[in-house]
Parts: structure tokens; C-alpha cells; sequence
């Protein structure tokens, strides 16, 4: 199983890698647009993920508080940005969801260990998402633009979040319960982690390549 982890991680870093040379080759199409900051995004994510996978000095409890204090919170500020301001275009709705997930950061971490804290942060980061996936197929259903789909930047973005951080939110809540008596529960479920991640960052590209912005 070790082995299947080392190659599915390769291949998401290999993923990662072609999403942020898509977002290069497309930043300078979309200077005009807020797009272009997902364009950022996709760079910023690769260069973080090859540093902390690739550089061995770094140890395990260094990468959690990277991930817990910065990385993780990037990640969920940006898809709350996008999702909330500029798709549903609902600015208090977005400062809420920030400002939720930030506080809970702060109080969890000062009563958690790093890794308690990380894995309850990502809990409710992915909580407050699967409201803001709900509410982008509800936009999308009422305005008749998932007919378009192929067309629809959103589309793709919401089924790659769907799939990656809805997906795997079971896997972060219930972990470290059945890793004692179900452990080949909790190794498959980590391989849907990391597949439905590869999928997420392939969503991502196709977005940027098929994806029109919407109205």
C-alpha cells in the first residue's frame, strides 16, 4: 500500500505541476479578470505542495503547522473568495465564512495539538464549503447555465471541490477512530484522498482550458 501512496502522490504533484503551467499560459488571457487569481493560485499551491513533499529537512511537525496556519487556510479563504464574492457575488456572505473559519483556528489551536487542530480546521473549512457547493448548483440550476456546463468555469470547480473536499471530509472526521480496528478501511479511503485530489487539480485545468467566465 506504501508503494501505491508514493506513485499516487507523484502523480498529483505531476498534476499540480501541469495546472500551474496552465494557469501561466493563461494569466496574461485573463489579466482583465478576477480569473487571473486562480491563475495565481494554482502557482502558489504547486510550489508550496513540491517544498513540503520534495525537500527532506522538513520534518512531519513543521509541515502541519505550515498546512495549519497557512497552507490549509489559503486554500479555503481563496475557494470562499471565489465561491461566495465573485460567483454568488455576496460579499457578507463571504467575510462570514472567513471569518468562522479563521476563528475556529485560532480557539482550536490554542487547545489542540497540531495535528488535533489541523485535522478539525479542515473538518470545518470543508463544512463551510459543502453550503457554498450547494449554493453554486442552485445558481447554476436557477440561471439554466449548467445546460452549458462545458462552458461554465464554476461547473468544473465545484465538481473537483465535491469530489475532493466533500469527498474525503468522512476520512478527516473518522480517522483516527477506525485506524485501530479498521485500518484497511482508512488505507483505501486515504487512496480516494489522494485519487479524487489528482481529479480535483485536472478539474481545475480543464476549467481554465473549456471554461467561460459567466455572467
Amino acid at each position: 500500500m506504501e508503494e501505491l501512496y508514493q506513485i499516487l502522490n507523484h502523480i498529483l504533484l505531476v498534476i499540480q505541476f501541469l495546472a500551474a503551467l496552465t494557469g501561466c499560459f493563461y494569466f496574461f488571457r485573463l489579466r482583465n479578470s478576477y480569473w487571473r487569481w486562480f491563475c495565481v493560485y494554482l502557482v502558489i499551491i504547486f510550489i508550496q505542495e513540491y517544498i513540503l513533499t520534495s525537500i527532506e529537512f522538513i520534518s512531519a511537525e513543521t509541515n502541519q503547522y505550515y498546512n495549519l496556519f497557512f497552507g490549509v487556510p489559503l486554500e479555503f479563504i481563496f475557494l470562499y473568495w471565489l465561491y461566495a464574492r465573485k460567483s454568488l457575488q455576496k460579499n457578507t456572505l463571504f467575510i462570514v465564512c472567513t471569518v468562522l473559519y479563521i476563528l475556529t483556528c485560532i480557539i482550536i489551536s490554542s487547545i489542540e495539538d497540531v495535528r488535533g487542530a489541523l485535522s478539525f480546521c479542515l473538518n470545518v473549512g470543508s463544512l463551510i464549503l459543502i453550503i457554498l457547493v450547494v449554493l453554486e448548483y442552485l445558481k447554476q440550476i436557477k440561471n439554466d447555465s449548467i445546460l452549458k456546463f462545458q462552458e461554465n468555469r464554476m461547473f468544473y470547480i465545484n465538481f473537483g471541490v465535491m469530489l475532493f473536499y466533500i469527498g474525503s471530509l468522512p476520512f478527516h472526521v473518522f480517522q483516527k477512530y477506525l485506524y485501530l480496528d479498521y485500518k484497511s478501511v482508512v488505507e483505501y479511503y486515504y487512496v480516494y484522498f489522494l485519487i479524487a485530489n489528482c481529479i480535483m487539480y485536472l478539474l481545475f485545468i480543464a476549467s481554465l482550458v473549456w471554461g467561460k467566465e459567466q455572467s
